[in-house]
């Protein structure tokens, strides 16, 4: 078989299982972006390969997959930070003026190249974790202008670095000041005039929106899921964060990827979501800094075998994060997910998220997008805080 690569001498944690389904003395051979063969390098037919790279016995897991981001924005919210230390809640932040709206005004100030300049750091660091999908939402313009800058921007980091980004509008994340005290009329003016236009450009893989008390209600989202329907885009939702407002259950009802955070989730939700194959995507870095303390009901999606999917939720406001070693650290301790759910939920149950199928496993046909370990056990990756045991990030068989 002919190929361009083959990493051999490896451990591989395939992620085509609950298990991990762990293979020693691995061997992955890719031509081009895809991969030929992922398996006990015994059992690999004769290649020949322009270049073989001896692992030395270290692990290759799929490409880490970042799938929940605020990743573009202007300006930082430091200051809430402190309020919230002094005991500030979130909502109250949001009604004085604070929150979404604080940062919708930095970026609707920012052009398209300061948001791309302030965004690569923080892309750089997940990229340095062996990050090789990255999903940025959109949400703090508000305006039309303004999403659509917001979206070139993340597209564009696509193409200063390599990375695969997938961009998702959000732009009922908030209702802008000119429209305050008139949700509906903004719903108008994100069904009738914004999201056609980010349509019209290409600039949106998925529709996101945030049901909440602070933010839609059920209705009003169920308004933003026709429009996104209506231009055949994927939908997700932000659900169930801060009350229960059934938005899982909804999102699961429109078929949705993935609904998000979830502290709040019911049993019903949790049923719906099964039903409908729509991934639970926690993010543990937004409970850890907002001092949260109602979990998500692990046991309860486990049961009903949800995928579990873990991501950064980098943002301003209540997830200043861009470590998804961090996040899966915080997602075993905070919400007591296990070694193998951890990392199930930054591979294959992300790229799920996504509506990704070629990614998130190590095997014949998928995306060569690889990370390999410096680590003695799989358990590593996960355990260890502000240590980044990447030996190699390999995006697109390169």
């Amino acid at each position: 078989m002919d190929c361009d690569r083959v990493w051999r001498n490896a451990r591989l944690a395939t992620m085509q299982g609950a298990d991990l389904a762990v293979i020693e003395n691995g061997l992955v051979a890719a031509k081009g972006d895809t991969i030929v063969f992922a398996g006990r390098e015994e059992a690999a037919p004769e290649l020949s390969a322009a270049e073989t790279r001896d692992c030395e016995g270290r692990w290759i897991t799929p490409g880490l997959i970042d799938c929940h981001t605020h990743l573009v924005h202007a300006g930082n919210r430091a200051r809430e930070f402190e309020l919230r230390l002094e005991g500030a809640s979130y909502e109250e932040i949001a009604h004085a003026g604070g929150g979404i709206v604080s940062t919708m005004r930095a970026t609707r100030g920012a052009s398209e190249d300061a948001l791309v300049a302030t965004a690569l750091p923080r892309l750089d660091s997940l990229i340095g974790e062996g990050v090789t999908t990255v999903e940025i939402k959109s949400g703090y313009g508000l305006d039309r202008d303004s999403e659509i800058r917001m979206l070139s921007a993340a597209r564009r980091l696509g193409r200063e670095r390599d990375v695969d980004i997938r961009t998702t509008f959000l732009g009922a994340h908030a209702v802008p000041p000119e429209f305050k005290g008139d949700p509906d009329g903004y719903l108008d003016q994100l069904c009738d005039d914004i999201l056609p236009a980010v349509v019209e450009r290409g600039l949106a893989d998925a529709v996101d929106a945030f049901c909440e008390g602070i933010g839609f209600t059920p209705e009003q989202t169920e308004r933003m899921f026709a429009a996104a329907e209506r231009h055949g885009l994927p939908v997700k939702l932000h659900a169930e964060q801060l009350s229960n407002q059934h938005g899982a259950a909804l999102a699961a009802r429109h078929g949705a990827l993935s609904a998000d955070h979830l502290e709040h989730l019911d049993e019903a939700g949790v049923a719906a979501m099964a039903a409908a194959g729509t991934v639970a995507t926690l993010l543990p870095g937004a409970f850890y800094f907002t001092r949260e303390t109602r979990l998500p009901p692990i046991d309860a999606l486990r049961a009903a075998r949800v995928p579990i999917a873990i991501a950064t939720d980098c943002n301003p406001g209540t997830s200043p994060l861009t470590s998804l070693l961090l996040a899966m650290n915080m997602g075993a301790t905070l919400f007591r997910l296990t070694v193998a759910e951890c990392l199930l939920g930054v591979t294959c149950n992300a790229a799920r998220a996504l509506g990704l199928a070629d990614r998130g496993t190590l095997a014949a046909g998928q995306r060569c997008d690889l990370a390999i370990w410096d680590v003695e056990e799989l358990a590593e990756i996960v355990y260890r805080m502000g240590h980044n045991p990447l030996h190699a990030r390999i995006w697109s068989g390169r």
